[in-house]
């Protein structure tokens, strides 16, 4: 299928063939027919494309910051790595689709194939979206009156906000697409509406709206104007859908409130903001999110759990449905907003000129007939069975940023990658010379000319594709960690026959660091303390939901616990773990875990999450036999009390390239397995004892 997307990196922005998404649960898959082109957001973003790096930098002050801070506990070339690869990444441009309804996910029952919908989709011929952001179309509203569902919800939900009363006054600034939404919707509510623009066409559209517009350009003084037409009082409320960097737009807003008046800001404006004038008034100001309740709940968009209409009666589903009711009623009129309509083939004609583009809103329309194909060919090579040919599940950032660069330089036989929305993976694929792009995983899974199946997908998919990819008699490689469960455990262990290796990403034992530490300890006794400065994650993030990323002990905290049992030559017997505050939770990320060993060694692992950013980030310290040996952050390993050793110094390394040379070399030529499938075992049961000794404040045997 064709999709438009925009490169942060080059500023092109191109339509690109990539695979068509398949239907997930919770999901609907829609053949689009319409697109609005969101003038004011995409704008914003292909322009920040086409800017340079300096100019990128300017626009972005905070993460020029974070990039310095990352220089300083990373180094340089890392750090400037991972800034070209995040703007390496494409952004799907579009979030006002309208199409048909083909596949149905399980768990949907308010759809059905053959439905016309809406949804906040992108500028793709199929879009697969989860089911409270898609809304049914009423008979009598066109594909084309539909596009304008999503944009019109931005501003409904800035309305609710401002929550508007039968004749009351309400000033919208700013009569762009989502302005002039705002205030035909404010009339229909029965305000009087003022609308402010400095362009003379939107002025003239809103004024036959019935909407009283003035144009500061041609010498009318806003705040003098709504306070004469107000008798002196000032605006109920003032709605700004402007997007400009000055800060004259809220100091207007304020003096041409009344007291105890509302703003609610759906655009992007300067917000220095002047407490005289909000303090004498009393005003009120809120920040409108988006579509409504629910935007960025992951639990609400992701796993439809929508929340129940007598406590919120409108969530950003409810708006969609509103918008569309109030076009069916012809309570809103959208068809004459539209100046123009272009073929998806054709979408340079909107997009070479959008930064001087004067249309209020463009919309794109798409064929007919198109692929649907789930796979893309990138090159023209021919793959055979058994030439260690190697499949890619996920295409996430450690993929691109640490596993990909490695195998590329190696010219190991990238046959195939898989990504969810086969965007990520389509780009993956051409810069690093992968054969096919696809969206369906079981089709690397049941190639024949692929030996070894990676998998680098989120933590609650890995045991599922492993026991398939097993079950396949393939190779596996599998990011860690194994399993989040004894459940899943228990079902990898028993589709695992020994005839293929099993390798979970526990790199950190390949580090030329931990081999040095190896090489001068030996299997004996020892004390092993682990520091990992892990750094704040917010709470929203997958990897907290226990379902989907384990918690960070499971999730991450495991590597530790490999390290350790392969520098003490032995497994772990039992463990205890502690977790900061009074009431811990098995979702900790602040915690300190005591290993016991079989050998008599011992080792604690402090994972916290609280700690600065300028320290290192992760530490080890070994204690054995009346000799140290400290490694700080992979880069400098010190002995002390070492008759010959007193310092290894090189760039970060933890092991992951050693460790994917080794892979690739043992797929092609056997050899045994990196990690033995025994300590993987034990290292996965431990990190769920963690989690028991946690909850049951007593140490757990594995």
């Amino acid at each position: 299928m064709k999709q438009i997307i925009q490169s942060f990196k080059t500023g092109a922005t191109v339509l690109e063939e990539v695979p068509a998404p398949a239907v997930k649960k919770g999901c609907v898959l829609i053949q689009t027919t319409r697109s609005l082109v969101s003038l004011g957001t995409e704008r914003m973003l292909v322009e920040f494309g086409k800017a340079n790096m300096f100019q990128k930098a300017r626009q972005q002050p905070d993460r020029v910051k974070e990039v310095l801070a990352k220089i300083k506990t990373d180094g340089l070339k890392p750090t400037i790595n991972a800034v070209f690869n995040k703007l390496g990444q494409p952004l799907a441009l579009g979030y006002c689709n309208v199409g048909k309804v083909i596949a149905v996910g399980e768990g949907v029952n308010e759809f059905k194939t053959g439905d016309r919908v809406a949804s906040n989709g992108p500028h793709a011929e199929y879009v697969c979206i989860p089911k409270n952001l898609v809304a049914s179309i009423p008979d009598n509203v066109t594909d084309d009156e539909a596009a304008f569902t999503v944009i019109g919800s931005i501003g409904l939900q800035g309305i609710r906000l401002c929550d508007p009363k039968l004749g009351e006054t309400i000033v919208v600034v700013g009569l762009g697409l989502i302005g002039l939404i705002t205030a035909e919707l404010l009339v229909a509510n029965g305000c009087r509406v003022v609308g402010i623009d400095l362009d003379a066409k939107k002025v003239a559209i809103a004024k036959e709206k019935g909407i009283i517009a003035i144009n500061p350009r041609e010498g009318v003084d806003p705040v003098k104007y709504v306070n004469s037409i107000t008798d002196g009082l000032g605006a109920d409320g003032v709605i700004i859908t402007a997007s400009a960097k000055t800060d004259e737009i809220i100091a207007q807003a304020a003096k041409m409130s009344r007291k105890r008046g509302r703003i609610i800001l759906v655009g992007v404006i300067g917000l220095n903001i002047s407490r005289a004038d909000f303090y004498e008034k009393e005003l009120t100001f809120q920040v409108s999110c988006s579509y409504g309740p629910g935007r960025y709940d992951d639990k609400y968009e992701k796993d439809g759990i929508d929340y129940p209409l007598p406590f919120v009666r409108w969530t950003e589903k409810r708006n969609f449905q509103a918008i569309l009711q109030a076009i069916s009623t012809k309570k809103l009129d959208v068809a004459s907003l539209i100046t123009e309509r272009v073929q998806l083939n054709n979408f340079e004609q909107i997009y070479n000129n959008i930064s001087s583009q004067d249309s209020i809103a463009s919309l794109l329309e798409y064929p007919e007939k198109s692929s649907d194909s789930v796979t893309v060919s990138i090159t023209d090579g021919q793959f055979s069975a058994g030439k260690g040919g190697i499949g890619i599940i996920g295409a996430g950032n450690f993929t691109s940023m640490t596993m990909l660069p490695v195998l590329s330089e190696i010219n190991a036989p990238l046959y195939s990658i898989a990504s969810a929305s086969g965007l990520t993976g389509t780009t993956l694929a051409k810069k690093h010379k992968i054969g096919k792009s696809t969206t369906d995983y079981k089709s690397i899974i049941n190639d024949p000319s692929i030996d070894l199946v990676v998998i680098t997908t989120r933590h609650n998919e890995h045991a599922r594709m492993v026991r398939e990819a097993l079950e396949a008699g393939k190779h596996v490689f599998v990011e860690k960690p194994l399993a989040l469960n004894k459940e899943e455990l228990d079902s990898i262990i028993k589709a695992y026959k020994g005839d293929k290796t099993l390798t979970v990403g526990f790199n950190r034992r390949f580090s030329p660091h931990m081999q040095k530490v190896k090489q001068l300890t030996g299997n004996v006794q020892m004390n092993v303390i682990a520091t990992m400065n892990a750094g704040h994650i917010p709470a929203n993030v997958w990897v907290h939901d226990l379902k989907v990323g384990g918690g960070r002990i499971v999730g991450e905290a495991c590597h530790y616990m490999d390290l350790i049992t392969f520098l003490t030559g032995s497994k772990i017997k039992s463990v205890c773990m502690n977790a900061m505050g009074l009431n811990p939770q098995a979702n900790t990320d602040s915690a300190s875990i005591l290993l016991e060993y079989e050998n008599g060694s011992t080792g604690v692992i402090n994972y916290f999450s609280n700690g600065s950013k300028s320290y290192s980030k992760e530490r080890i310290e070994v204690y054995a036999q009346d000799r140290t040996i400290v490694t700080d952050n992979f880069r400098v390993t010190e002995g002390f009390g070492f008759s010959g050793f007193s310092k290894l110094k090189t760039t970060i390394d933890k092991g992951h390239a050693a460790q994917f040379k080794l892979l690739v070399e043992r797929t092609k030529n056997g050899g045994g397995a990196l990690v033995p499938f025994d300590d993987t075992i034990n290292t996965t049961l431990a990190s769920f004892a963690a989690i028991e000794s946690l909850m049951t404040r007593k140490w757990v045997n594995i």
